[in-house]
């Protein structure tokens, strides 16, 4: 994948990128596995904003994954390499032998015309997925499980691996992206290699317009509102927030304020956090 560049024949064109799609070999989804995406726009089953910036967009269609690549000891040809409006990553669609097809998170340096493989029995080869028991140790690894048979829930972002540390009979240790050292039950199913499009990083969105496209509205900041709509507010000309640190509109701290529950049960399962030095 490439970075795109615009000529700067507006200002807010002058540092845009895109991508230029150089991975994607097939535009056209596959209809059996889309699924429509209703708009809420951050509201809950209430009706009540929860999450704000929230509305608009393009309208689009969900891409159904197969996380969970369960389809064991079946040869899987990849027949191309799509574009996916809700994620980072690119998406591969896979036909199986016996005809069924499933979409799966691209890897870096998957081509099209390769045959993969789910199962403990499989190559050790990029894009194949076996429970990480049968996975050498110091393996980059992606599209992790956490509990056996749920589906994958670690590293499926672009660009992303973690790295097998260390395994023994119930657990192995996986250094996340985060830097982060866990302990992941050994029967948890992963697939080798990285998460492909690692440049999606680099591009800058330059304007509002194409935040507007993505369903983000605008964000204003709390020192330029009325005491009465935030309290970061009010005051004659700039001035400062008047507190010690951030607050949210509600008076919570902000900014820096670890919301992690202390006594959460899947603590123990951290080996070493991700801000430790």
């Amino acid at each position: 994948m490439g970075i795109r560049k615009y000529n700067p024949y507006t200002p807010s064109r002058r540092n845009m990128t895109a991508s230029d799609f150089s991975e994607i070999t097939k535009t056209i989804p596959e209809k059996s596995l889309l699924a429509p995406i209703k708009k809420n726009a951050g509201r809950n089953a209430q009706g009540k904003i929860t999450v704000r910036h929230r509305g608009g967009g393009e309208l689009r269609k969900y891409r159904i994954i197969d996380f969970k690549r369960d389809k064991d000891y079946i040869p899987a040809k990849v027949v191309g390499i799509e574009y996916d409006p809700n994620r980072t990553a690119n998406i591969a669609l896979l036909t199986y032998a016996d005809g069924e097809k499933r979409y799966i998170i691209a890897p870096k340096g998957l081509k099209v015309g390769e045959t993969l493989m789910n199962g403990k029995d499989a190559e050790i080869k990029l894009g194949n997925c076996l429970p990480i028991s049968a996975i050498p140790v110091g393996s980059m690894v992606h599209n992790i499980e956490m509990i056996p048979g749920k589906g994958a829930q670690i590293a499926r972002a672009a660009g992303m691996e973690a790295q097998l540390m260390a395994k023994d009979e119930k657990f192995a240790t996986l250094k996340l992206p985060s830097n982060e050292m866990r302990l992941i039950p050994i029967n948890c199913k992963a697939t080798i290699g990285q998460v492909g499009n690692i440049e999606q990083e680099l591009i800058n969105i330059g304007n509002a317009g194409r935040k507007r496209h993505m369903g983000i509205r605008p964000t204003v900041r709390g020192s330029v509102m009325n005491p009465n709509d935030h309290p970061h507010g009010g005051g004659e000309g700039k001035t400062g927030i008047g507190k010690k640190a951030p607050v949210t509109p509600w008076g919570k701290p902000a900014l820096g304020l670890k919301t992690r529950k202390k006594n959460k049960a899947s603590n123990k399962y951290i080996v070493r956090k991700r801000n430790a030095k």
